[in-house]
Parts: C-alpha cells; structure tokens; sequence
C-alpha cells in the first residue's frame, strides 16, 4: 500500500518532538534531512507495479515512459531500427504490466525469450527492447534513490569523453579546406577528438552507385579531406573516419592502408560488419585500428566478431543493442580479448546520459560519440529535462541524480513529434 505521509515531514517532527539542545537538534536535523533526501519517497519497493507503458517518436528515436502504481517513471530511448514499432511497444508493455520494475535484466531476458520466433535476435525487435530496459534501469535507480551506474556496479571515472561527429556530409560536395576548417571548429570548441564521414554514394568520380569498388579520383578524395584536418589540428588531436559499410573489401584494405601515415584513432566499417571473417583479414593488412559495431545487436552478436579478433575496437549503439545491462555485457566481453569499448551514439541527451552510465561502469571505456549539431539545433535542448552543462571541454559529467539523471519533455518534444503516430498515448 502506498504510504501518503512524506517521510521528511514525519521524521522532522519526531526529532523535534524526541531531542532537547539547540546546537544538537540543528546538527542532528541537517544530517538527517541530508539522509532522508537521498531516501526513495515511495513505499516499499516490493509492492512497486508497472502500470502501462507510453511511446512517442521524434525524428529517427523512439522515446518511452513506464509508469508504476507509485507514480515513479522510467525514461529510455531507442534508435534507428524504430520506424514502425508503435504496436510492438504496445504488445511488449503490455506484456510485463503489472510486473515490479525493479527486476531490468529478468524483464528484458523474459520479454526477449518469449519471442524467440518473434524477430528477437536483432533489429526492431531489440531496438524496441532496448528503449524498455533502459526505462526499468530508470526507475530502479529512481527508486532506490541512486544513479544508474550504481546499480551497473559502480563507476571507474567521473566524466565521460567524447568525439566530436562534425557533421559535414559529403552530400554537400565538401573541399579538403572545408573538412579542416569543421575539425578546428570543433577543437575550438573544446573536444579532442573528432570524426568524419568520406563515403559518398553520389560521388561523380564513381563507376557506379551499385559498384562498391572506389576509383582512384574517390580514394584520393577520401584520403585528401583528412590529410587536410591532420594537417590542421597536428598531432594532439585524435581523428576518426567513417565509411558506412559502404565499400567492398579491396577498397577497405586500400583506404586503411593509405590512412596509416594519417595515425588515426580508426577506420570505422569500410566494409558492412555481417561478415566477422572479412574484418579479421581487414585487421590482419593494416595498422590502422579497425572500428565495427554500431549495427550489430545483443552480446551474441559481438562473440564471433571478437573471437577471429575482427575488431581493434567496438562500437555497438547502446539506444539499439538490447539496452544497459547487455551494453555492459558487450563492454566485458569486449574486455577479456583487451578491446576498448567506444559506443556510437545518435540520441538525445536522455540516450547520452544513459550511455555515460555504461560507459562508466566499464573498465575498457575508449570514447563516446557526440553530434555537433546537438550543440546548436535548438530541438535537442526541447526534448529533454537537464540542469547542467551538457559537454564541458570534450567531456560528459556523469549524472549522480537518482536513475538516468534526464527527463523527457512531452511538451517540449510534442513539436517535433512524428505525425500520424500516437504521442504519449
């Protein structure tokens, strides 16, 4: 039963009813309206229940909402692999309502265990899921008064450092000059690391959108734009590159063996990640760190990835993996082959915020993605509920509010909702 008092009326009138001494009573009450404050205010977690399950969807993510007998609710966030989910997050909701919330990992387990033949291996499905679990973690956190990393075991830092994704797509036909000038941009700004996309399937020099084989006028402008943010930023300066999964092998060989004098931080999937034997040969030709992961699902997914030593480093999206607990399942496993762990990451802050919790949690963290636009599209800033800094000098500082730290923001979102889809409904 929900117990209606709140608990720092009752216990300040009962120390002031029960002690006497004025310098006692004011110690005594500070410390013990500190503690209560850290105190859940809801009544015993065991009679906690879900209630229903909410869904809204802006642009590419899908963001949900659990709701408890208690009035405590979770947030989390999905992306990408979520067009067209509404009626999946209806059916998985209604599957674990009346559930207690506070058991994330066996909730998540139960739902995806109970679709074996129902798509739960990988895309949609997990991606759905993965928005849900995040939600349990809020709530648990929010619950027992602690922040998410303290439920993942603890944090081994205090701040989470990013790379800047400069967002200069080369759909608008960019120069090597424009690409250094982006990087010092973004250095300007404080970030030490930064990333770069050089695939281009409309590039004029290709032989044909469906050829998957670079030319060499390609491969010299793929290669000439990051020569030229080398040269711009110097050494100090850690410089990624992305090639989408969009090329063949011997154009992925190729590039990264043209990178090497560039020492980059990585090569991100010059070829798609389905085949974990064609990156082991890719890895095996270069000394340029290989980067795979963001579209591969679940812990599963990255065994054989790591086992044929496939991957320098991982990438895998923490929004669409299978949620918290398996994005800290994938760091570990990571761990025992001394792979670091770098998550991409497209979300909001509410996602951010929920990855900096995985990313602290871990030992093997590298670096976190970050959107530049999301220092500047006045969307990212509406969406969500957050009272501090977002990036400070290429660095998240890691929440210590209780659950994820970040709120959505119904109102603030509603704007920007996808249309003909229930919001919050």
């Amino acid at each position: 039963m929900t117990k209606n008092i709140h608990r720092r009326s009752f216990l300040s009138k009962a120390a002031l009813t029960g002690l006497t001494g004025t310098a006692f009573l004011s110690n005594y009450g500070t410390t013990l309206s500190a503690a209560v404050d850290k105190m859940p205010t809801h009544s015993n977690p065991s009679s906690l229940k879900i209630t229903d399950v909410k869904c809204g969807y802006v642009r590419g993510a899908l963001y949900v909402k659990i709701y408890t007998n208690q009035d405590v609710v979770g947030c989390g966030e999905a992306v990408d692999a979520i067009h067209g989910t509404y009626h999946l997050v209806k059916r998985l909701g209604g599957q674990i309502k009346g559930e207690n919330p506070l058991n994330p990992n066996r909730l998540a387990e139960q739902l995806r265990k109970g679709a074996f033949f129902g798509g739960a291996q990988s895309g949609v499905f997990v991606a759905v899921l993965t928005a849900i679990e995040t939600a349990l973690w809020d709530i648990t956190g929010k619950v027992f008064g602690v922040p998410v990393y303290q439920l993942l075991g603890g944090k081994f830092r205090d701040k989470i450092r990013v790379y800047c994704d400069t967002a200069l797509y080369t759909a608008t036909n960019p120069s090597p000059q424009d690409y250094a000038e982006a990087a010092r941009g973004a250095v300007d700004r404080g970030y030490t690391a930064v990333k770069f996309d050089v695939d281009d399937g409309g590039d004029p020099n290709k032989y044909d959108r469906f050829n998957w084989t670079a030319g060499p006028a390609e491969i010299d402008r793929m290669y000439n734009a990051i020569a030229a943010v080398r040269e711009e930023v110097g050494k100090g300066i850690d410089i990624c590159v992305d090639m989408h999964g969009r090329y063949d092998f011997v154009t992925g060989v190729k590039m990264a063996q043209m990178y090497e004098d560039l020492d980059l931080m990585w090569l991100e999937e010059p070829i798609p990640a389905d085949n974990p034997n064609l990156y082991q040969k890719l890895t095996q030709q270069t000394s340029t760190p290989i980067c795979t992961g963001e579209n591969v699902y679940l812990a599963y997914g990255f065994v054989n990835l790591l086992t044929e030593g496939g991957a320098d480093i991982i990438m895998p999206d923490i929004q669409k993996a299978g949620g918290l607990g398996e994005a800290q399942r994938i760091a570990n496993l990571s761990n025992l082959f001394y792979v670091p762990f770098s998550p991409h990451m497209v979300a909001s802050f509410l996602g951010a915020m929920a990855s900096c919790h995985v990313c602290a949690s871990v030992p093997n963290f590298q670096i976190m993605e970050w959107q530049i636009y999301m220092d500047t599209d006045q969307m990212w800033q509406d969406i969500v509920t957050y009272d501090g800094e977002r990036t400070v000098d290429g660095f998240i500082a890691l929440s210590e509010k209780p659950g994820i730290g970040v709120e959505i923001n119904e109102e603030g979102m509603r704007k920007y909702a996808v249309k003909d889809i229930p919001f919050f409904e």
